[in-house]
C-alpha cells in the first residue's frame, strides 16, 4: 500500500483507447454502450493451423494513421507506432509538455515487440524498456521510462507505480501507456494451455469455455494536484498482492485478490461505489477464484461487470482501457453490461447483468488477477459528483 495522500491528490487529466472498436475513448465507450464486440473468428491468421476467435486491429488502416501522423515513421515496430498514436492523442487533448522534466513515462506491456524475438531476426527491438525509451523519446521526453511488465496485473499496477511517483515528488505528470498486439507465439501459447474458446467468450456464464484474447492501446496522463475540482476524476486507493500460488493458476480461495479488496475498502466507502469491473476472463478458474474472493470481501451486492466479451482480453492494455470505460461508465450514469453473460456459472451468485444497468454513484473498483498469483486493484472517484 502507498502512504497517505496528504494534501496531494491525483487527478486523471486525459485518456485514449485504440481497439478494434474504435480510435478515440468516446468512439470505444458507443461501441460498448451498443453492445458491439470486436471478436472474430480467424483462419489462418498468423500462420497458425487452428482457427481462433480473437479481436484484432486493422493493421493496414492502423499504418495508414501512423505514416500520416508520426515523424520517421519507419523507425518503429507497429507495436510502438500503436503506443505513440495512443499516447499522443491524450497529450494533445491536456496540453501538456510531454518533453519537460516533470514528465514520467510509464509503459505497460506483457509481450511488447516478442515476435521479433527469432534466430534470423535482430531482436535488439524486443527489449521492453529499448521500446519504452524509443516511445518517450518520441516526445522528447528524456526521463529513464518505467516499464510494468507483470503478466495481466500489469496495467492497473502501471498506474499505481505512477501514483507512486506523484505522491513522491518526482513528478508532476505521467503519461501510462498500456499495450500488447497478439503474435503466433503468444496465440500459440494460449492454445497450449487449452485455454481459448472457441466462440465468443461468456464471463461467470455457466456455458464459458475459455477466453479470446484481443489487441488494443491505452493510455491515461495522471497529474499531482493540491486541490481537487468538480466533475474531474481522483485515484481513491490502490494494492497490489502476489499469492504465489501457481505459475497459472490463480488461488482457489481468491486470496489475493480478496485481500486487494479489502485493502481498497479501508480507504473507500462501499456505499459510493457504483460496481466493480472485474477480470473476467471466462475461464472456469479466473471467474471462480473472483466470485469467492468478492463474496469474501463482502460485495455480494454491487453491480459486477467484465469487459473481455467486447475486446476479448488485451493483456498489458487490459487494466488501462478497462479504467477509462469505467470511468465513461460514471461520467454517463451507467454500468456497462457483461456480454455473453447469461446465467450464473460460479459458487457465489455475483450481482452481474449483461445488459446496462443505471448508476448514481461516483466511484468504482477495477480488479485484475494474472499469472504467477499476481493480483491488483485501483480504485477513482469522480470529484463533486451526487
Amino acid at each position: 500500500m502507498e502512504r497517505e495522500m496528504g494534501s496531494i491528490v491525483i487527478t486523471k487529466i486525459a485518456d485514449n483507447i485504440i481497439s478494434p472498436l474504435g480510435l478515440g475513448t468516446r468512439d470505444n465507450f458507443n461501441a460498448v454502450l451498443a453492445g458491439k464486440t470486436g471478436i472474430r473468428n480467424h483462419i489462418g491468421s498468423f500462420g497458425l493451423p487452428e482457427p481462433f476467435c480473437a479481436s484484432l486491429l486493422n493493421r493496414d488502416e492502423i499504418t495508414h494513421i501512423a505514416c500520416n501522423m508520426i515523424e520517421e515513421v519507419g523507425k518503429y515496430t507497429f507495436f510502438e507506432k500503436l503506443c505513440i498514436l495512443s499516447a499522443k492523442d491524450a497529450i494533445d487533448k491536456c496540453g501538456i509538455l510531454a518533453h519537460g522534466q516533470d514528465v514520467l513515462f510509464v509503459l505497460s506491456t506483457t509481450k511488447g515487440n516478442v515476435e521479433y524475438l527469432t534466430e534470423s531476426q535482430n531482436n535488439s527491438c524486443c527489449y521492453l524498456a529499448e521500446s519504452a525509451k524509443k516511445i518517450a523519446n518520441y516526445f522528447g521526453n528524456t526521463n529513464t521510462p518505467v516499464v510494468v511488465s507483470n503478466a495481466c496485473v500489469s496495467g492497473v499496477c502501471a498506474q499505481i507505480a505512477a501514483v507512486r511517483e506523484l505522491l513522491g515528488g518526482r513528478y508532476s505528470c505521467v503519461v501510462v501507456i498500456g499495450c500488447d498486439v497478439l503474435s503466433k507465439f503468444i496465440i500459440s501459447g494460449f492454445q497450449s494451455f487449452k485455454a481459448l474458446s472457441p466462440e465468443n467468450c461468456r464471463p461467470y456464464d455457466k456455458n464459458r469455455l475459455g477466453l479470446n484474447l484481443g489487441e488494443a492501446a491505452g493510455t491515461i496522463i495522471l497529474k499531482s494536484e493540491k486541490t481537487e475540482k468538480e466533475n474531474f476524476w481522483y485515484y481513491a486507493a490502490g494494492s497490489i498482492h502476489n499469492d504465489a500460488n501457481h505459475i497459472s493458476g490463480p488461488s482457489r480461495t481468491g486470496e489475493g485478490s480478496y485481500r486487494v479488496l479489502k485493502d481498497i475498502l479501508r480507504k473507500v466507502d462501499v456505499n459510493e461505489i457504483g460496481f466493480v469491473n472485474a477480470h473476467g476472463t471466462a475461464t472456469a478458474y479466473n471467474d471462480e477464484m473472483e466470485s469467492i474472493a468478492i463474496h469474501r470481501a463482502g460485495l455480494d451486492e454491487i453491480c459486477v461487470n467484465g469487459l473481455k466479451g467486447y475486446y476479448g482480453h488485451t493483456l498489458g492494455a487490459a487494466g488501462i482501457i478497462e479504467t477509462i470505460l469505467s470511468m465513461q461508465a460514471i461520467d454517463n450514469g451507467v454500468v456497462l453490461g457483461t456480454k455473453g453473460f447469461e446465467t450464473s456459472g460460479t459458487s457465489f451468485n455475483l450481482n452481474i447483468s449483461n445488459k446496462t444497468r443505471e448508476t448514481s454513484k461516483n466511484t468504482f473498483v477495477k480488479i485484475l488477477s494474472g499469472f504467477g498469483g499476481s493480483n491488483a486493484g485501483i480504485s477513482y472517484r469522480k470529484g463533486g459528483k451526487k
